[in-house]
């Protein structure tokens, strides 16, 4: 009898354990393909929502449903530079995207497992290289081996940071916590036809760090690029440097600077610009840049990059207006605390913040010790490479 008792309660349990066993796996795989909804109409309501929410999705293989895409512009819905980040992204991931088309306020991604390999995006336009890497490159984070992209678009375009910007100041600072890629430009490509082509290489990491950046420290030096293309002369570069060098030695007399003047013979279309960064004591990076455009003097041009690099500096953060809402998201997925001293923060910042807390459920505090200075807190979740196969 007390033979028969044991063999009953042993059957109890298997069954008590395998109905447990089930129901975790019924219940992850709910969790799995269960949607996180986007509002894509809040706060700076336009691309940066879907470039992080789709970078994120991937990374956390967590579905996502962007809804009311750009609600507020006058051409609501995705344009063809989003559209081309979102497929670049679902390609890398293996991932599915359903109502994606220019025109849609929409869009799902369902993602898979990021595979290294080569890959390849156009926008067609000369609409921003930068942009698509913003999305892209944090994606091939934990890939399986190196991932090669070749993006074809503009490399210097208004509205958005230069691609000189991500080789000189994004991509140090990125491998600070853990992030590495190589970058080369090919050809530039500006405003109307676009046509540049950027090569990048990601190498997968373990998984990405905190960072600190809480004191600007003081300037040692100031270097850059001034360049033009097509049938503008070179003497504007020269312009560009010179009116750029000006404005800084005004305000810091003896600190060597040391701008490269290029004339680009490889390039689609005609253009020029200049970025100046000023490296600091405590190893900051902090940018100034702008871009010639017809009827604008080359004078104009330095001057403003000049003023811009002057101003972040004088507002004591450690990264620029342009760095600070790229940050975000490794902030969120770091291991351990990042806390990072700015100026004010940016309406683009604020919305990666929405982003990347609605998706990571990582902590941010901000802090508004001025309105030209905040302190940015994060800790984040610390992800690892998973087996999302």
């Amino acid at each position: 009898m007390r033979e028969f008792y044991f063999q009953f309660v042993r059957r109890r349990l298997v069954t008590v354990v395998q109905y447990i066993y089930q129901f975790k796996s019924h219940f992850t795989n709910m969790s799995q393909h269960q949607f996180i909804d986007i509002d894509g109409s809040v706060l700076e309501g336009g691309g940066q929502i879907l470039r992080n929410a789709a970078t994120l999705s991937c990374l956390l293989n967590q579905p996502i449903r962007v809804q009311k895409i750009r609600a507020g512009r006058e051409k609501p819905g995705l344009r063809a530079q989003h559209l081309t980040g979102l497929q670049l992204v679902a390609e890398i991931c293996g991932g599915k995207l359903e109502n994606a088309a220019v025109g849609s306020t929409e869009v799902t991604l369902t993602p898979g497992k990021v595979r290294a390999g080569s890959y390849k995006a156009d926008t067609g336009t000369a609409g921003s290289i930068c942009l698509l890497m913003q999305a892209a490159v944090p994606c091939c984070l934990f890939s399986d081996g190196d991932v090669h992209m070749t993006l074809i678009g503009g490399t210097n375009a208004e509205m958005a940071p230069q691609i000189d910007f991500a080789m000189m100041v994004f991509r140090p600072v990125a491998a600070q916590f853990g992030l590495h890629f190589d970058c080369h430009i090919k050809k530039r490509g500006f405003f109307p036809k676009g046509g540049g082509e950027v090569n990048i290489k990601v190498t997968p990491s373990a998984g990405l760090r905190g960072v600190t950046l809480m004191d600007q420290g003081t300037v040692t030096r100031v270097y850059g690029i001034s360049f033009v293309a097509g049938v503008i002369p070179k003497k504007v570069a020269h312009i560009m440097s010179e009116c750029a060098r000006e404005i800084i030695t005004e305000d810091y007399r003896g600190i060597p600077i040391n701008v490269d003047i290029v004339k680009e013979t490889q390039g689609i279309g005609s253009g020029c610009g200049i970025l100046v960064i000023a490296e600091t004591s405590t190893g900051c990076l902090l940018a100034g840049s702008a871009l010639g455009k017809k009827g604008k003097p080359a004078e104009k041009v330095g001057q403003e990059a000049g003023e811009m690099l002057v101003n972040n500096l004088f507002n004591g953060g450690c990264v620029d207006e342009f760095l600070q809402d790229q940050l975000i998201v490794l902030m969120a997925l770091a291991e351990g605390k990042s806390e990072i001293l700015c100026g004010p923060m940016s309406l683009h910042t604020e919305t990666a913040i929405h982003v990347a807390s609605l998706m990571t459920k990582a902590k941010f505090e901000v802090q508004e010790l001025t309105k030209n200075s905040t302190i940015i807190k994060c800790e984040g979740i610390g992800l690892k490479a998973v087996n999302n196969s």
